[in-house]
């Protein structure tokens, strides 16, 4: 595996990794890599010849008060994650690289970047939305794989992709992977190592309570009063604040009072010990 901290070099590698036609696939990422990181790279192996991963602390999609300066940094242990899962090309710039000296560009998605983290988070996907079409620019991927675990996040991306005309790739070449979760059911996170042992005990209640508010609703039950319920099981489990809990329609994230005939997603964000999870799945049929 090759890595590449400068734009040159990444433009020298990414030819050779094509010559003679050879596909690539991107998985962008943050580093602190684990096991739900890997899987996207095992599906980019499957769906591609080569296999490019970045990884970029980006501070622009950090607000005030975020643990940007606390964000794990491992960049010699992730690489060795890396080359043993066979990825062929690791772009590792640093932010001078990224957004150089007079940096005065901005990527705004409206629409499926409203409520949710979007309203918890004031300017967060102003900053995923850019930094992500720079990665797509850099690399020229054929394709794109994020994990569904950052719903609005991949709805954004898809969005942005979309609005743009971007082919390199096309908003229907950007693929979410499911959520890879721990045995207890939460969803693996960078962020979950920030918690306490009975912190940690006490995150996984979070799936445990979507899935029964889940089934509720699939069973009829009222959407209000079953989100509420879901609140106050997080509440009661030590949760010191829940963001969010919401059902909202998969594709468009307009919030529904009902459960419908198109695909809807329940979505939730929760902190602990001053750590903010969040979470989503399916709820009803889902199409094909």
């Amino acid at each position: 595996m090759q890595t590449a901290t400068e734009l040159e070099m990444l433009r020298t590698a990414i030819a050779r990794l094509r010559d003679g036609g050879k596909t690539l696939a991107l998985v962008p990422t943050m580093g602190a890599l684990h096991e739900g990181h890997l899987t996207l790279v095992r599906e980019a192996r499957r769906r591609a010849d080569r296999v490019a991963v970045s990884i970029f602390v980006n501070p622009t999609q950090f607000g005030p008060g975020e643990d940007l300066d606390a964000y794990p940094r491992q960049l010699a242990e992730d690489a060795r994650m890396l080359e043993a899962e066979g990825a062929d090309l690791l772009w590792a710039p640093d932010v001078a690289q990224m957004y150089p000296d007079g940096f005065a560009t901005a990527i705004s998605v409206a629409g499926v970047s409203e409520g949710f983290c979007g309203d918890s988070r004031p300017g967060h996907f102003d900053g995923v939305a850019t930094v992500v079409c720079k990665l797509f620019n850099q690399v020229r991927p054929d394709l794109a794989l994020f994990g569904e675990k950052d719903w609005q996040q991949l709805a954004v991306i898809r969005r942005m992709a979309r609005d743009l005309d971007l082919v390199a790739p096309h908003a229907g070449a950007i693929h979410g992977v499911p959520t890879v979760r721990e045995a207890d059911g939460l969803a693996m996170s960078s962020r979950n190592r920030y918690l306490s042992p009975k912190a940690r005990t006490a995150a996984a209640v979070l799936p445990r309570a979507m899935r029964e508010a889940i089934a509720r609703i699939e069973g009829g039950a009222e959407v209000a009063p079953t989100l509420a319920m879901l609140e106050e099981a997080l509440l009661g489990a030590g949760f010191a604040h829940v963001d969010y809990a919401d059902l909202a329609d998969a594709a468009t994230l307009a919030p529904l009072d009902a459960l419908g005939p198109r695909p809807a997603r329940l979505l939730v964000a929760a902190r602990i010990e001053g750590t903010r999870l969040i979470d989503n799945m399916p709820v009803g049929p889902q199409g094909d």
